[in-house]
């Protein structure tokens, strides 16, 4: 077998595509709240961590602003940015804000994952970055094109993780610090 990757909290930037209020209204109920939940625990953490943070807009004049749970979530220093392909890597500023934070592992929430999801991850590995998607923080207006988008990424070799094993895999200790206040965000 080969050596499975792990997240590592000093490498790792959180990623989060396009969980604006107007594309969430097409989603699933269920699938949406399960992903906005992932992003808000995971941005929280990203924040009392120190993570880097960058969150994209898909044309936010037709789609809307982020939604207003994700946003209060975000720390100070997140970045935003705004886009109008499907693929972050090829939106304005993305690759310069990824060379700032000089971090290699991506955690990659967002939706829709067989659209903008897929296409950034597809992305990020190309250019020599290693994503990790996050299987419960993206959704698709269709359940089957979210599972489809999952299992390619996963047939590419990119590692599918949760929220929790992604929390757990940066705190990598129950004696971190900050193991008591960020894991009772779980119940």
């Amino acid at each position: 077998m080969d050596s499975l990757p792990l997240l590592r909290a000093e490498d790792s930037v959180l990623l989060l595509i396009d969980l604006q209020t107007r594309l969430a209204s097409s989603m699933p109920s269920d699938g949406w709240v399960r992903a906005r939940d992932s992003a808000i625990l995971l941005a929280e953490a990203a924040g009392e961590l120190g993570l880097p943070v960058i969150a994209t807009l898909q044309y936010p004049k037709g789609l809307g602003a982020l939604d207003p749970d994700i946003e209060a979530a975000l720390p100070a220093h997140a970045e935003r940015i705004e886009k109008t392909c499907f693929s972050a890597c090829a939106a304005d500023g993305f690759a310069e804000t990824l060379d700032m934070c000089g971090r290699r592992q991506m955690v990659v929430c967002g939706m829709e994952t067989h659209v903008c999801v897929v296409q950034t991850v597809a992305g990020l590995a190309a250019d020599g970055y290693a994503p990790f998607v996050v299987a419960d923080g993206v959704c698709s207006r269709d359940p089957a094109h979210a599972d489809n988008a999952l299992a390619r990424m996963r047939a590419a070799g990119v590692p599918v993780v949760n929220r929790e094993s992604a929390l757990f895999e940066w705190l990598r200790d129950a004696r971190h610090e900050r193991f008591k206040a960020l894991s009772k965000r779980l119940k």
